[in-house]
């Protein structure tokens, strides 16, 4: 198992970063928009710090779909956020959410520490932003569909294999554009171009992606295979399924843990550490 690097800040074998989220969109699933202004965002990022997140995430974009954002549009959201972050939070890791290569070149110009391409390299340009700058990369797996979309009956002959070999070949690609290997990611990306059965497959099996020796990033908070193997829970009532699935996915060697309650997760995590 290797160390992840991202400016300066280590996380060695076993040990775990919470990624705290921030969205600043007025249409987010989960905070329907409370974290839109940016007074709202600066506060959630301090309530994340207080929480013990080692990471915050800032997107500009809904995942799902909805009104069209513009890069320019995404920029104007997120940037100015990064940089006040930056400033307010020294030691903070700033991950950005995109996965466009205009406004990765920004948000890294902005302070941003890592990229978060929750999309899977749509945009290839965005590991040579990573690189240029030296910072970290987030290689996600989403079933080789368009941002923003949900595909209908999408089916893998095995989607855990499918996972591990698209997200370390987009691993290996950022490499040879050259992102430092120690500040690479991979994230089998839940939901995105996924069904429930194959969410909660890839949950089961996620050894698979750590045994890869990249460190693995999960980000299962609120989502909705989380809800509909509990019942079909509501948004606002899938807490508990998210912490149960952080320790699961804690205990088969997940290392960065992107969620909307840092301060649980990061409680949760050290009750496991203390266990384990």
């Amino acid at each position: 198992m290797s160390t992840l690097r991202l400016r300066g800040r280590e996380f060695g074998p076993g040990e775990h970063a919470v990624m705290a989220v921030v969205n600043r969109t007025p249409d987010s699933f989960f905070d329907k928009g409370r974290t839109y202004g940016f007074d709202a965002a600066i506060e959630a990022v301090d309530r994340a710090v207080e929480g013990g997140a080692d990471i915050v995430d800032i997107g500009g974009v809904k995942a799902g779909p909805g009104d069209e954002v513009d890069a320019r549009e995404e920029i104007r959201r997120v940037a100015d956020l990064v940089e006040a972050v930056r400033e307010r939070h020294p030691r903070l890791l700033v991950s950005v959410d995109t996965w466009r290569a205009e406004v990765g070149e920004v948000v890294a110009r902005a302070g941003a520490d890592l990229l978060n391409d929750t999309w899977g390299g749509v945009d290839p340009g965005l590991a040579g932003v990573a690189a240029r700058h030296g910072i970290g990369l987030v290689c996600a797996h989403a079933g080789r569909v368009r941002p923003r979309t949900r595909p209908h009956r999408i089916a893998y002959d095995d989607v855990v294999a499918d996972v591990v070999s698209y997200t370390t070949a987009l691993a290996e690609r950022a490499v040879a554009a050259g992102v430092p290997r120690e500040s690479i990611l991979i994230d089998p990306a839940h939901d995105f171009g996924k069904n429930t059965f194959h969410s909660l497959e890839v949950s089961r099996r996620l050894g698979e992606m750590t045994a890869t020796g990249w460190p693995v990033l999960v980000a299962v908070s609120n989502k909705d295979f989380v809800g509909e193997t509990l019942g079909g829970l509501p948004v606002e009532r899938r807490h508990a399924g998210t912490i149960a699935t952080l320790a699961i996915s804690a205990l088969l060697g997940a290392r960065v843990f992107r969620v909307h309650d840092a301060a649980s997760a990061t409680t949760a995590l050290a009750e496991l550490a203390r266990l384990s």
